[in-house]
């Protein structure tokens, strides 16, 4: 039987009236028709319980040079009303668990839209912290960052190894794609691994590379690590250097290209 997806954060959203994304009980993930291939997807989350997700867009820029007139307006204006341009992303959707009786906070898209940079560093806070999300008098603990965040298989060193990939690959320009970040809290309250893993979403606009390393995405790649390190750690010095070198090559490219 298909249904709504109980977990979606980000994107087009199935309701009364309106086209959208929709999940059978296999968990395979089906959208309205597209004229391609594009119809079934994955739904990422579906062997999770009462998963925190945050979707990431990544990129200064998340139209492709092949797109209309119209198209790259739209989303030049998006860029720019939003953390996009100022961070190299923006977060797009998410949830956080609190507890069986507050069940989840869940944002609505315009709150959500009007992030600007330091609302998306508190966001960050709270998607790893004990206390409430919704508690506007409390500091978010990020008590939970050191199990989420940290590690050797931890939400940051995953994204590390991404990087590590961006520096070299040159086959793909990944245009207005997401970062998924997903965990448990029931399972670390539980004293078992938050099962803490991200996700590449979000294809419909990616294009063949011309040779030339995605210093777009890597370098809003490079913000979100520094962020995420710097609720871990503070900032350090050598990641932070190599972060801003490809946010800086990104403005120069974005400089000449923008309209």
């Amino acid at each position: 039987m298909l249904k709504v997806p109980d977990h979606q954060v980000a994107g087009h959203k199935a309701g009364k009236g309106k086209l959208g994304p929709l999940v059978d009980d296999s968990g395979c993930f089906y959208k309205p028709y597209q004229c391609d291939d594009r119809g079934s997807k994955e739904d990422l989350v579906s062997n999770r319980n009462n998963p925190s997700i945050m979707d990431i867009k990544i990129g200064a820029r998340t139209w492709y040079p092949q797109a209309s007139d119209d198209y790259i307006e739209r989303c030049f204006q998006k860029d720019r009303e939003t953390t996009t341009s100022l961070l190299g992303f923006r977060i797009s959707g998410l949830q956080i668990y609190e507890n069986k009786e507050s069940g989840f906070w869940k944002p609505v898209k315009k709150l959500v839209q009007a992030f600007n940079v330091e609302d998306v560093r508190l966001v960050l806070r709270k998607f790893v912290s004990s206390n409430s999300p919704t508690d506007s008098n409390s500091v978010p603990d990020c008590s939970f960052a050191p199990s989420v965040y940290g590690g050797s298989s931890g939400i940051l060193a995953q994204l590390l190894e991404l990087k590590e990939w961006f520096e070299v690959q040159t086959i793909y320009n990944l245009n207005s794609c997401s970062v998924l970040m997903v965990y448990e809290k029931e399972s670390l309250l539980k004293g078992t691994s938050p099962g803490a893993e991200i996700k590449l979403v979000d294809f419909a606009h990616v294009i063949e590379g011309t040779g030339i390393i995605d210093h777009n995405f890597l370098g809003g790649l490079c913000s979100l690590i520094k962020i995420i390190s710097e609720i871990l750690t503070g900032p350090d010095e050598h990641t932070n250097k190599a972060c801003l070198q490809d946010m800086e090559k990104n403005s120069v490219i974005d400089n000449g290209t923008n309209k």
